[in-house]
């Protein structure tokens, strides 16, 4: 498979041992031959290295001594992978399971234009097999809103076409390695969300673009590391990361009415209603 670009897909862990192993085992069947798996470890302490490696011993494995979060944490990953040659860079969750042609579709997507930067699949919800989590990501910038399109929405024809989107998912989140070149990696200063709407946003910046590849499909379990998609600690940590996209980026303009947007998003986040 030499004329097969080499793709490394990076997979963070922390604590996360049976979803690892799961993500891993569906790996094993994807139909993409030129690929490599890198695991990398943020200080696990249940014991994730010593099974990962008697079970999957032909993999790399980074351990890192602190948990360095997940900006902090693939970027080890893309500093690896990017001295080994890679073509591209997939950022995967560990709680996530695959299906066995996804990373071919993402490749083809990738690969039919100089210009396409980044690309995503369609995600779904592991525990609802049909119920869409990711088919494109919006950003409203005169609301102050960032939101996932067709989340919580069962499958239709409607989310089968390919398009521009305003970011893909740092859920799985394929790279060409010029984009890296270009606007550098992930940005360490969000303690945790917002780091890949950030990078998408640079990576537009920058004349690439961000694609949404419906034909590759992936599920994930949401949240399972942050107590749960309606967690207090998601919500909050997702306004925080918000806040800070629009101020780094939103036009002064934009300003008079985004203030108006957060607070109606802060109530519906409150009453469970906007929960994504």
């Amino acid at each position: 498979m030499q004329n097969k670009p080499l793709v490394y897909i990076i997979i963070l862990t922390w604590n996360g041992k049976q979803d690892t192993l799961e993500c891993l085992e569906s790996l094993r069947k994807i139909n993409y031959q030129n690929y490599k798996i890198l695991i990398v470890d943020n200080a696990s302490t249940d014991g994730t290295e010593k099974i990962v490696k008697s079970k999957f011993p032909n993999i790399d494995y980074i351990y890192n001594p602190e948990n360095l979060r997940y900006a902090g944490g693939n970027n080890i990953g893309i500093d690896y992978a990017i001295k080994q040659n890679a073509d591209y860079i997939l950022l995967l969750n560990n709680d996530t399971i695959v299906e066995p042609n996804f990373l071919e579709h993402l490749i083809i997507t990738a690969e039919s234009e100089p210009s396409i930067g980044i690309v995503g699949p369609k995600i779904f919800y592991y525990d609802r097999p049909d119920l869409i989590w990711y088919a494109g990501g919006r950003i409203e910038w005169w609301k102050g809103w960032i939101y996932h399109e067709g989340i919580r929405k069962n499958d239709m024809e409607y989310f089968n076409y390919k398009k521009e989107t305003d970011f893909v998912t740092g859920c799985c989140l394929l790279i060409k390695k010029e984009v890296i070149k270009k606007i550098g990696k992930l940005d360490e200063t969000y303690f945790i969300y917002g780091e890949d709407v950030d990078f998408c946003i640079r990576a537009k910046k920058a004349n690439f673009k961000v694609i949404f590849e419906p034909q590759a499909k992936i599920w994930h379990k949401i949240s399972v590391s942050t107590g749960g998609h309606l967690s207090w600690f998601k919500n909050w940590n997702k306004l925080k990361s918000q806040l800070k996209i629009f101020l780094r980026y939103a036009y002064p303009f934009q300003w008079l009415t985004i203030p108006f947007g957060l607070l109606i998003y802060i109530i519906l986040s409150v009453l469970k209603i906007r929960t994504d």
